[in-house]
């Protein structure tokens, strides 16, 4: 790169791991969160609730995608730049200073769920304007390394975020932290907000928009011209397929494995904390380099290895990640078969919002106990019978003391319900050496490496799809759809999935099928572009005329 392209790249960089950082933050946080904005409700429905609100981040990401993606392909890049940096700077550190339900009763969530908002449009509108404009300065040759240093920094933003935790609450404590402590890794979003908005402010326009801007050829109605074919509703489809696709290994390397490895492995939060900075952080480097081999060998190639490598050895990789993790747990769900028999019709969907359901009956009492021991079991239908879980040759049938005896039944069978002593754990930074610690960072390290190869040279693929009058609109909207759908409702899709069938290894099943059909799908639909010229893409089979200015308009 010359002088003027690393200060496009970085200073493009830089604004999308601050804006990613701001997001990825408050999905760090979500107990404290819930205890603080949610107080008056169960602890379960605190968690409930911070997930929801986690999730309005995700549902509004299309629709910042119409706006911002329309102002991107009419005003300019750089405008959209400044604007989506500015509006998640201020509602990250707003986020920080707002009173609790304590203080202010309701309408403390009301404003967090507010801010949650706000922070979802504006990351949903920097994607289509950052890749755009990174992609439309960056030579042809090297355009995947280009815009390699701007998607990865997702993964140096969840590095960060995690890092900057960590730092705050080995500073003041785990007490203090959680009373307010935790408002500081919020608060300090002001000062890469100011450098950031300080740097791109300096940038230049794209030359390409600045050339149709010039030519006075740009779109009046982006949206309406992006659907205005078949062939260019065939590419939009065919680019939410791959952002879904991607979008499942994405999720399942972070959030899902992150909650996976808390929950039901019983590995300490520190721990899992620890190990997810490194590895995250090496991911940014991964993304760079899986986007630079795009270059040489093509989009195509990286995408497929990436999606068809991960459906392959999803299921070896976790099962491997779980029994080096805690191999006690392990050694207990592999020797040990779990049976519970129950009327259909006693056994609830534990999910309950306002946190006043009461979930009593046998088979709910038998289930919650299973799932929150990470017991892997089968269910059994016992229409009219009594509710009875078999562990291996004991069979406990409902009584009044039917979780006690079911504890008790398995801790004879060599599950550990009192805490692991064979769980990993990190102390001290001399424990990141450990054998163990350094097999799981690496085999989770397989995962966020798949994760890489497939979304890093999918966003330049994007990129290279759509003619410059609607490239931003084109690619935003299905991306933000593919993501919003497929990704942010994956992580609670399948702790579902898992808690019905008493397996989170079989909720797998779901992101390995996934992924498998799409790669099925994009090699037949999906074209190479490596190389191919910004100035003059043309969408195969388009036929839609390009809509001429009026005499007002010139």
């Amino acid at each position: 790169m010359n002088r003027q392209e690393r200060k496009v790249v970085g200073a493009s960089a830089i604004g999308t791991a601050f804006e990613w950082y701001d997001f990825f933050l408050y999905g760090a946080l979500v107990p404290v969160i819930g205890s603080k904005f949610f107080g008056e409700y169960s602890e379960s429905a605190q968690t409930v609730f911070a997930l929801l609100t986690f999730a309005a981040g995700f549902i509004v990401r299309p629709i910042g995608a119409v706006v911002f993606a329309r102002l991107t392909d009419q005003v300019g890049r750089k405008v959209v730049f400044l604007i989506t940096l500015i509006l998640m700077g201020v509602s990250t550190v707003a986020v920080g200073l707002l009173p609790t339900s304590e203080q202010i009763g309701i309408l403390a969530p009301i404003l967090l769920v507010t801010c949650r908002i706000l922070q979802g449009l504006a990351v949903s509108g920097e994607f289509g304007a950052a890749v755009t404009y990174v992609s439309e300065y960056a030579p042809p040759r090297a355009r995947g390394y280009f815009v390699g240093w701007l998607t990865g920094t997702t993964a140096l933003a969840f590095s960060l975020s995690v890092a900057v935790q960590l730092v705050v609450e080995g500073i003041v404590g785990t007490g203090s932290y959680n009373e307010w402590g935790w408002r500081i890794p919020f608060l300090i979003a002001v000062v890469p907000l100011a450098l950031s908005v300080w740097i791109r402010a300096s940038l230049h326009e794209s030359p390409l928009f600045q050339q149709m801007k010039a030519n006075n050829d740009t779109a009046k109605a982006p949206l309406r011209e992006a659907f205005s074919s078949k062939a260019r509703v065939r590419m939009i489809v065919i680019v939410f397929i791959m952002a879904s696709a991607q979008s499942f290994i994405g999720y399942v390397s972070t959030v899902y494995m992150l909650t996976v490895m808390k929950t039901n492995l019983g590995i300490d939060s520190f721990t899992v904390n620890a190990m997810y900075l490194v590895v995250m952080l090496a991911g940014f480097f991964l993304c760079i380099g899986a986007c630079r081999l795009s270059d040489r060998v093509g989009r195509r190639p990286v995408i497929f290895a990436g999606l068809g490598l991960a459906a392959v050895l999803m299921f070896p990789l976790v099962n491997s990640i779980n029994s080096t993790a805690n191999p006690e747990l392990a050694r207990a769900q592999d020797q040990t078969s779990v049976t519970l028999a129950a009327d259909p019709s006693t056994c609830s969907f534990q999910f309950s919002p306002a946190g006043t359901a009461a979930f009593t009956s046998d088979c709910d009492v038998a289930r919650e106990a299973l799932q929150s021991n990470s017991v892997l079991f089968d269910r059994v239908d016992a229409a009219g019978g009594p509710t009875t879980v078999t562990v291996g040759d004991t069979t406990v049938t409902a009584s009044p003391t039917f979780e006690d005896d079911l504890l008790g039944a398995l801790t004879a069978a060599g599950y550990p319900i009192d805490g692991s002593t064979e769980a990993i754990l990190i102390e001290g930074v001399g424990d990141l050496f450990d054998a163990r610690i350094l097999a799981v960072m690496g085999l989770l390290l397989f995962l966020v490496l798949f994760a890489q190869m497939a979304q890093g040279p999918a966003s330049v693929t994007m990129v290279e799809v759509f003619p410059t009058r609607i490239r931003a609109t084109a690619l935003s909207l299905p991306y933000q759809l593919g993501v919003c759908f497929f990704g942010g409702l994956l992580p609670a899709t399948m702790v579902a999935i898992g808690a019905e069938v008493g397996s989170f290894t079989t909720a797998l099943w779901y992101p390995v099928i996934a992924m498998g059909l799409g790669v099925l799908v994009l090699y037949f639909t999906l074209p190479e572009t490596r190389g191919v010229d910004l100035a003059t893409v043309t969408i195969k089979g388009d036929t839609a005329p390009i809509p001429e200015p009026t005499l007002q308009e010139s």
